[in-house]
């Protein structure tokens, strides 16, 4: 680990498409580790794959850090893309000069060489390892090529790969992982293996070290996936000399199958989850208990509690299970302790959204909450909910025509809209609905669904839907008055 007393952390993103749910776990905890330590968070942008690669996606991923609050202190600057910091370029795409020079410094030192192999024949050596039962390892005859010779064979036009070169010697590679513990690699397990492409772009495992280690990350949280890549790693550190850092290898992510993660289990994409109207608190706070648990044993916890509590040596390596349905009850509860006005700020947009046209009064819309809030599990739920209330014109539906048809059915909206009409407040309380309620039974002879049914057209359009009693107070009595009369005229 580096001497380096201030705990530096890096999330390193590619931008070749959404930031996914287990991107955004490794950040969070990066992010965490981070303030808890008083440390620094780093963002870098892994970009070398340039086919893939897009603005868009990165400018998308950065917009949903900010959305969850991660917010980096080295990096690139959003939206400007700017470098941030005293270690950039923050974009390996940037870089390439950087990594040709250490690569050359291995060359020059005899622990990497440049290999002329073709595909065909790194193919063809792959094929027959595999049919005799060995590693499919690259045995490349320009191992011990001299520099001059090399460099005389691209001076007249070949192309070559800078290939590290993979001691010979049996020996152990040991890591001891914040999360795993002690990890061993042989080192014939892996064969020799490319630094830098004929292109001059690096592959992962080059640059990664590179720039960690320029960088000065002192701690490597990363998903589990990248065990496999730490050998390679390791060898790298080691051969030019740079002290290495702490590695912690963070479980896996299972659908509810118990399969990996994947697009089939539905939304995985940050973006994804603030469209479906879940709260960024809420987010992080689930996410935070996939791979950890608080020593308090709480499961709702503020951002605050979070990286009060956050420590790596709560990171578990079981597998984590993504149960939607616990996100949805962690998003309610965060969404239900929300002060009325912070809610409804909340809200608002996915309302306008909708279309919906709604009362600007705050004790309005606080009331409405008040009704309302305990029926959301995430913000889109408001849309179906103050769907009714909104002040649109009603439409009807064939079991409305069906409901208006009885032959009791106009004089029991008369009956409603008279006493509506003659009440001389502004909204009737839930005990103003039930009086007048039983008026119009009264005075229409009528009951049950006879009753019940022909005001809830009168009220939302349709015969069944949320009670009336609820709905009720929160439409002002011009607009119950209006509803009335366009129920009569249906």
């Amino acid at each position: 680990m580096s001497n380096s007393s201030t705990v530096r952390v890096r999330f390193a993103p590619s931008p070749t498409g959404y930031l996914h749910v287990g991107g955004a776990r490794t950040a969070l905890y990066c992010y965490l580790y981070a303030k808890k330590t008083g440390g620094q968070f780093i963002l870098r942008i892994e970009d070398t794959d340039l086919e893939r690669s897009t603005d868009e996606s990165m400018r998308q991923q950065m917009a949903d850090l900010n959305w969850l609050g991660l917010h980096w202190d080295e990096g690139l600057s959003f939206p400007e893309l700017e470098d941030h910091g005293p270690y950039g370029p923050y974009r390996q795409s940037r870089r390439l000069d950087i990594y040709a020079e250490y690569a050359e410094k291995l060359v020059a030192s005899g622990k990497a060489y440049y290999c002329f192999l073709t595909d065909e024949e790194i193919e063809k050596q792959r094929d027959q390892a595999k049919a005799e039962g060995r590693p499919p390892q690259v045995d490349s005859p320009y191992r011990d090529m001299s520099i001059e010779e090399a460099r005389a064979r691209m001076a007249a036009g070949d192309q070559a790969v800078v290939r590290f070169k993979v001691d010979k010697v049996d020996r152990q590679y040991v890591l001891n992982d914040l999360v795993r513990g002690e990890v061993t690699f042989p080192s014939d397990m892996v064969g020799d293996f490319v630094l830098l492409r004929s292109t001059g772009m690096p592959v992962y495992n080059f640059c990664c070290v590179v720039d960690d280690a320029l960088m000065k990350i002192t701690h490597v949280l990363r998903a589990e996936e990248h065990l496999s890549n730490t050998v390679r790693q390791m060898m790298i550190y080691e051969a030019l000399g740079f002290e290495k850092p702490q590695f912690g290898h963070m479980s896996i992510i299972l659908g509810s199958d118990r399969q990996k993660l994947s697009k089939r289990h539905g939304a995985t994409s940050v973006n994804d989850y603030r469209e479906r109207g879940f709260l960024p608190e809420a987010f992080n706070n689930f996410m935070a208990l996939l791979g950890w648990s608080s020593p308090e044993g709480q499961e709702i916890l503020s951002m605050q509690e979070l990286q009060e509590q956050f420590d790596l040596d709560r990171l578990h390596h079981a597998p984590a299970v993504f149960d939607e349905d616990k996100m949805k009850w962690v998003n309610a509860t965060h969404l239900r302790a929300l002060d009325h006005g912070e809610l409804w700020r909340r809200v608002e947009p996915f309302l306008n959204e909708a279309g919906l046209i709604l009362p600007k009064d705050p004790d309005w819309q606080s009331r409405a909450l008040s009704v309302f809030k305990t029926a959301m599990e995430t913000l889109v739920d408001a849309v179906e909910l103050f769907r009714p209330v909104s002040s649109q014109a009603l439409s009807f539906d064939d079991s409305a025509k069906e409901t208006m048809n009885w032959e009791s059915s106009k004089l029991v909206v008369q009956a409603w809209r008279e006493k509506v009409q003659s009440f001389t407040g502004d909204y009737l309380s839930e005990d103003d609905f039930s009086r007048i309620q039983d008026e119009v039974k009264e005075a229409c002879g009528v009951k049950g669904k006879f009753l019940f049914m022909p005001i809830r057209v009168a009220v939302i359009g349709k015969p069944h839907g949320a009670e009336l009693k609820i709905l009720v107070p929160l439409l002002d009595k011009s607009t119950l008055v209006s509803r009335a009369d366009q129920a009569l005229a249906f």
